[in-house]
C-alpha cells in the first residue's frame, strides 16, 4: 500500500501561484511514477501533469504547459506541482496518484493509489 497526502491548496487570485505537495509513505517512493489530476465541479477528472520515477521525464496537459511544473524529491518521498499564472479555469480539486512503473502516464486508469485531494480556487 502507498498512502498519499496532498497539501498546499487554497484560494488565490488570477495570475497568482501555488505549490502543491504530495507526501508518500508505505513503499519505496522511487519505484513509482507519479501524476497530478484535477476535477472541476460538474466535469470529468482530467490529467494535469506526470513524472517518471527518476524525475527525468515529465508531461503536461496542453493548457497548463509553461505554467505548471511537476517535480519530485525521492529522498523526501514527495512530488510537487508548482502552479504559476493561475487562471479561473484551473479551479478544481487536485489529486496526486502513483503507480508502480518506470514511465510517466496520463492515463488515470493506470494509477493504483490516490490521495484525498486538495482544493485549488482561482478567483478572477
Amino acid at each position: 500500500q502507498v498512502q498519499l497526502v496532498e497539501s498546499g491548496g487554497g484560494l488565490v487570485q488570477a495570475g497568482g501561484s501555488l505549490r502543491l505537495s504530495c507526501a508518500a509513505s508505505g513503499r519505496t517512493f522511487s519505484n513509482y511514477a507519479m501524476g497530478w489530476f484535477r476535477q472541476a465541479p460538474g466535469k470529468e477528472r482530467e490529467f494535469a501533469a506526470a513524472i517518471n520515477r527518476s524525475g527525468g521525464s515529465t508531461d503536461y496537459l496542453d493548457s497548463v504547459k509553461g505554467r505548471f511544473t511537476i517535480s519530485r524529491d525521492n529522498a523526501k518521498s514527495t512530488v510537487y506541482l508548482q502552479m504559476n499564472n493561475l487562471k479561473p479555469e484551473d479551479t478544481a480539486v487536485y489529486y496526486c496518484a502513483a503507480y508502480r512503473g518506470v514511465y510517466m502516464s496520463g492515463d488515470a486508469d493506470r494509477y493504483e493509489y490516490w490521495g484525498q485531494g486538495t482544493q485549488v480556487t482561482v478567483s478572477s
